[in-house]
């Protein structure tokens, strides 16, 4: 989830745990909802320190019980924050921070919630990282809590917090309930993975095989409510090691920019990955991109021009205008 997403959804949580009666536990509660995403200022100490990546050993439960064991003792001289129990305090920020790992499980991105004990992932992947859904929601609701601050009555300010609980609870729902559907298609269907789109109604069932000599990836996108969407897609690619020498066909061209496409873009190596190859006068252009972004007419990946006589190829990496037939 985008930081402030995670900061309002453990705002309105710490609202329902603590009442409207104590604001100062409810603001520490959304401070530390968005406190585990400052991982990304320490990007410098990675080199030397790895497991302070974003999303690494912040990105825990001792790393959140660290933040908010520090954080009780240090926020009641934050500007706007009253001196109160320290106890307290530190069980609105653990609540917090908590919070943001639950979203963060909620996402298609894994976290490892009980590192360095257990490098078990979760990941539900009922929602994608940064959703263009829950953006919107978010921007709508820090205006309308800017705007009621200071300038509505009490009563007001309380009946517009449980109406966007009602709000964001009904999303996680909806999310929730369309995952599960999902999943009973994946399984029907044979795939083994099941990775969500900004739309709670679109789905994109997978399987993925890799070997060191092999790539293979078949794929299905699903629209809930009206079955599947369009044919299934296929990818079965031998790992040539670099050559030179005439391209005969799209396979080929596919084959052989296969190992310098993964190695050009390691984001596109890491995810995954599907192809497609066209032949356009004296080369084959071959397209290599990330296939959960590919609902659109772009998505990221490296393309690839391949000379048919020579073997000679050039490469780039960027957000790529695909061919007409990764449009379905």
């Amino acid at each position: 989830m985008d930081l402030f997403t995670h900061v309002i959804f453990a705002y309105l949580l710490s609202f329902i745990i603590w009442g409207p009666a104590a604001p100062q536990y409810i603001a520490a509660g959304a401070l530390a909802g968005g406190l585990p995403d400052a991982d990304i200022l320490l990007f410098p100490l990675t080199r030397w320190f790895p497991s302070l990546h974003h999303r690494g050993a912040v990105h825990t439960i001792v790393g959140v019980t660290a933040i908010a064991a520090v954080g009780s003792f240090l926020v009641p001289y934050l500007p706007y924050f009253t001196h109160a129990s320290t106890l307290l305090y530190f069980v609105a920020m653990e609540i917090g921070g908590l919070s943001h790992l639950v979203l963060d499980g909620f996402t298609n991105y894994a976290v490892r919630p009980l590192s360095p004990f257990s490098q078990r992932a979760i990941r539900l992947d009922a929602d994608v990282a940064v959703s263009l859904v829950t953006m919107v929601l978010t921007a709508g609701t820090l205006i309308v809590l800017v705007l009621e601050h200071g300038a509505v009555a009490f009563g007001l300010w309380v009946e517009t917090a449980w109406i966007l609980v009602g709000v964001y609870g009904a999303y996680l729902v909806l999310r929730s309930v369309a995952r599960w559907r999902a999943g009973r298609v994946r399984r029907r269907l044979g795939y083994t993975e099941v990775l969500p789109s900004t739309s709670p109604w679109r789905w994109l069932l997978l399987e993925e095989t890799e070997t060191p000599e092999r790539y293979r990836l078949r794929f299905h996108r699903l629209t809930l409510g009206s079955g599947e969407l369009g044919p299934e897609r296929l990818l079965d690619v031998a790992k040539v090691p670099a050559s030179t020498g005439p391209v005969d066909s799209p396979q080929a061209a596919l084959e052989r920019t296969y190992l310098p496409a993964m190695a050009k873009s390691e984001w596109l190596a890491e995810s995954y990955h599907f192809g497609e190859a066209a032949e356009r006068g004296g080369v084959y252009e071959v397209w290599w991109y990330i296939v959960s972004q590919a609902t659109g007419r772009r998505a990221y990946g490296v393309h690839a021009e391949i000379d048919r006589a020579t073997g000679a190829m050039q490469l780039r990496t960027g957000f790529l205008r695909l061919p007409g037939t990764s449009r379905a």
